[in-house]
């Protein structure tokens, strides 16, 4: 039997580099190689395309859309980490936890929009709640996202790892518009009516993130027991009730599984979910949708 055909539009990127280590280490799959000499050439990459079973676009939006028009090959799937299309309903986003109606749609559709990083904390802990009518949809929901730097891209990891300044020392917020490129997938696959009022931080570590939101009127052990029954099949996601101490952003680093931590009281409860942005956020929710998408066992390569 023929090994399914991959190529990694955008190999040279901080995602592209990371699925190009894993896949490079895979026996059942054939990995297409574009010549350093011609990465940018549309006409080489057009070729490399039709030729697989099974494109990455670890691309910019803009450049995820315009790699669209070059696949012409009906038979070649597509798995796009990019914003561009998480949104668009010709696409399937690329979350199989959520249900099984979810895992279906991404082993049977060609094109896979890959959830963003801070977006897969949020929809992880808001989307059973919503289900199950603990969150009216209605709510305007606060959330507050710590990411290591690594989620910056090259340009930022540069910024930390070789031009570091004063206030790189210490944690800081963006997204200070309110107008972050995750929002319109949050709202959308949570089924909200508005948008969350989100904060974003990255701090001086390399990997891992913590996604909080926030829940008035309920006791803790209640949405635990909703979160614990919705993920209790799924093999990455663990869902853990924690009375006191602290919270690490990084402790799932180098991973690809996912906690979700339940706290509070019987009045106020928080939830957080900690994952690595480069593994769950990134490049592992990329291969585990690839595997379902290519036939493979749903865990294959996977790091848990």
């Amino acid at each position: 039997m023929n090994k399914p055909k991959v190529y990694i539009d955008g190999q040279a990127g901080t995602t592209g580099l990371e699925i190009y280590a894993r896949l490079s280490k895979r026996k059942d799959i054939e990995l297409i190689q574009i010549d350093e000499n011609l990465r940018k050439n549309p006409l080489e990459r057009k070729k490399l395309m039709n030729q697989a079973d099974l494109v990455f676009l670890c691309l910019p939006d803009q450049a995820s859309k315009e790699a669209m028009t070059l696949i012409t090959n009906p038979q070649t799937k597509v798995i796009d980490a990019s914003t561009a299309h998480r949104t668009n309903e010709n696409w399937v986003y690329g979350m199989s936890e959520l249900s099984l109606e979810h895992k279906q749609k991404i082993q049977s559709h060609h094109f896979v929009a890959n959830p963003g990083c801070h977006a897969t904390g949020f929809i992880m802990s808001v989307y059973p709640l919503i289900q199950s009518q603990i969150i009216s949809p209605s709510t305007i929901l606060s959330c507050f996202s710590l990411t290591g730097y690594s989620g910056g891209g090259k340009k930022m990891i540069q910024q930390y790892e070789q031009e570091k300044t004063h206030e790189l020392y210490a944690p800081r917020i963006y997204g200070l518009n309110q107008n972050h490129k995750h929002l319109a997938e949050m709202k959308k696959i949570c089924g909200l009516e508005h948008e969350p009022i989100f904060n974003p931080i990255v701090d001086d570590y390399y990997r891992g993130m913590a996604t909080t939101i926030t829940i008035d009127g309920h006791d803790k052990k209640e949405v635990y027991d909703i979160l614990s029954s919705w993920y209790k099949d799924s093999p990455l996601i663990s869902v853990y009730m924690q009375e006191e101490g602290m919270i690490s952003a990084n402790i799932k680093e180098q991973t690809d599984s996912l906690d979700i931590i339940v706290y509070g009281n019987n009045t106020r409860v928080c939830v957080t979910c900690l994952f690595d942005n480069l593994g769950k956020g990134a490049c592992g929710a990329a291969i585990q949708n690839m595997n379902l998408m290519l036939g493979f066992d749903e865990l294959e390569g996977l790091h848990i």
